[in-house]
């Protein structure tokens, strides 16, 4: 089956199967910016969390390298991920990142095709 046919059928009203998003971003930050990065996170991370259409948030830490750092949330839908990225929470803390990171942040937008549980 084909990815184009097999994303027709997930994404079919009469599947009853729910097509959300996943926003992946990958930051590295200075090492010395680490600690102020995880303050302002544990601030407002309820407040990103209870977006209108964000299902879940996660943040996971490199194993070798502590300075990587990648978010994962999932969304309703892409409207809903654009709406927040509109917000003033979403500039406010977009500021504050990008202001301790190493490198520039790279970040996908992405669709489940499998999921195993």
């Amino acid at each position: 089956m084909s990815i184009d046919k097999m994303y027709l059928i997930l994404s079919s009203p009469s599947s009853n199967i729910l097509i959300m998003i996943t926003r992946v971003v990958k930051m590295h930050f200075k090492e010395e910016s680490l600690d102020a990065f995880m303050e302002m996170f544990v601030k407002v991370k309820e407040k990103i969390r209870n977006q209108p259409g964000c299902i879940d948030l996660e943040m996971l830490q490199n194993a070798n390298d502590k300075g990587i750092i990648f978010t994962y949330s999932h969304w309703e839908s892409e409207e809903d991920l654009n709406n927040y990225r509109h917000t003033p929470l979403f500039g406010e803390v977009w500021r504050e990142t990008k202001s301790y990171f190493a490198a520039k942040a790279e970040a996908w937008t992405l669709t489940s095709l499998y999921k195993l549980d």
